[in-house]
């Protein structure tokens, strides 16, 4: 890769660079902090950064898979394999982050360790929410300026691009994760029960699950195909209704095959007097205005259809949102 090309691709996903290097810096802090303090909490959250780096690189590899031109094998392209990865990170923090969490946690509360000095602990975990306060400020501004006016919830669920929202959720997961962490270990202390480090060791297994389920969730739905936005679905359904050789249309079928790319099926009932010839080059000209209007529709099947004969989706209605 050249170094202007290695440039705007690191740009591009700083959302990704900057959890990674913050992870892989926030881990080794925990792993040395726990081998020094004995806190179950504190090698829980290391576990967690750990898990956090390698979702971050898997999410890399993904897209950059997910670049691959199409072939004669994948026609649309490999873009879908990019919500393949990230329904693997959502297994992988249920899997690791969340079991490693619960294990440690069960085994620290069955069988206490003694309690040592936790200065270590509170320095690191101090350095940790610097770490992961940038890393989430970074992740939540990215976020922010492609939502659209969007409500958060509304904006994480409509969108198609799984790595911006993964990262947010799981820097929002670990800064709750060091509170806890925190709290756990300065509890321990002032009440002398070592314990009670382990109990916060299972309730960070407990949000890491949550978070996990809720990836899965939203990254089932990419996978499985979603259609594009009722913003596109309604311009699509502008242009054909406006063009008075098109007597109805049918329907609009959309998919993404990719977070930036939608491929787009119609059926339309032309006029009866429009010879063949002038119907090859109006459905070419419409091709052409719609790829123009929206960057994103890659794809564009139109058939000709009789409405009678034609199975008819009508549009939806205008401001209607498509979730999952």
């Amino acid at each position: 890769m050249q170094p202007a090309s290695a440039l705007r691709h690191i740009k591009a996903n700083i959302v990704l660079y900057g959890a990674l290097f913050a992870n892989l810096g926030i881990a080794v802090a925990k792993f040395f902090a726990a081998a020094i303090s004995g806190s179950s909490s504190m090698l829980t959250e290391g576990v967690h950064s750990l898990v956090d780096s390698g979702n971050q690189v898997l999410l890399l590899y993904g897209q950059a898979r997910a670049k691959r031109p199409a072939d004669a094998f994948h026609p649309f392209g490999y873009g879908r394999e990019l919500y393949f990865w990230a329904f693997v990170v959502a297994i992988l923090i249920f899997a690791i982050g969340a079991g490693v969490s619960f294990y440690e946690g069960w085994r620290h509360v069955a069988d206490p360790e003694p309690l040592r000095d936790p200065t270590i602990n509170y320095v690191v975990l101090g350095i940790a929410m610097l770490l992961e306060g940038t890393s989430w400020g970074i992740a939540v501004r990215e976020f922010d300026a492609g939502r659209g006016g969007l409500g958060w919830w509304q904006a994480v669920k409509r969108s198609k691009d799984p790595a911006g929202f993964i990262v947010l959720f799981e820097d929002s997961a670990a800064l709750l994760g060091l509170l806890i962490a925190g709290i756990g270990i300065w509890a321990s202390h002032w009440t002398g029960d070592a314990r009670l480090d382990g109990y916060a060791s299972m309730a960070i297994g407990g949000i890491l699950a949550a978070v996990a389920v809720l990836l899965a969730r939203e990254a089932k739905g990419l996978l499985i195909g979603e259609s594009a936005d009722a913003a596109l679905v309604g311009s699509i359904w502008d242009c054909l209704e406006k063009r008075p050789e098109i007597t109805a249309v049918n329907h609009v079928r959309t998919i993404h095959t990719a977070p930036d790319a939608v491929f787009v099926a119609v059926s339309a009932d032309f006029d009866d007097d429009l010879l063949m010839g002038e119907a090859e080059s109006l459905i070419e000209i419409i091709e052409a205005e719609l790829k123009a209007a929206d960057s994103r529709i890659t794809s564009i099947y139109i058939r000709p259809e009789k409405q009678g004969d034609a199975v008819v989706y009508p549009r939806p209605p205008r401001g209607a949102v498509v979730s999952r």
